[in-house]
């Protein structure tokens, strides 16, 4: 199944989420999280220091997020961690 960057309109696609992921760390603008101040990767590293890191109601209140777009972004996490290799990604992005 092919995987599509979502970051600002970029659209590159990539035969693995692991490429995706390594993509999005490596060709995108860091962002610092609007929580804590940690820089972090855009994409789903963001999504998923957000997430980790700091409670729904910290991220909502922080992005003014909706509960739709929470929603989201929560099932777009358990939709990566269920395929992605963690390991392969964090191996390249050590490279």
């Amino acid at each position: 199944m092919p995987w599509e960057c979502g970051i600002d309109g970029c659209g590159a696609v990539f035969e693995d989420v692991e490429a995706t992921v390594v993509h999005q760390a490596t060709e995108h603008e860091r962002r610092e999280c609007k929580v804590c101040g940690t820089v972090v990767p855009d994409g789903y590293l963001a999504i998923r220091h957000a997430f980790t890191e700091h409670s729904r109601a910290e991220y909502v209140r922080a992005y003014g997020a909706s509960s739709e777009a929470v929603r989201e972004r929560e099932e777009l996490l358990e939709e990566i961690e269920s395929v992605a290799d963690m390991q392969a990604i964090a191996t390249e992005l050590k490279r």
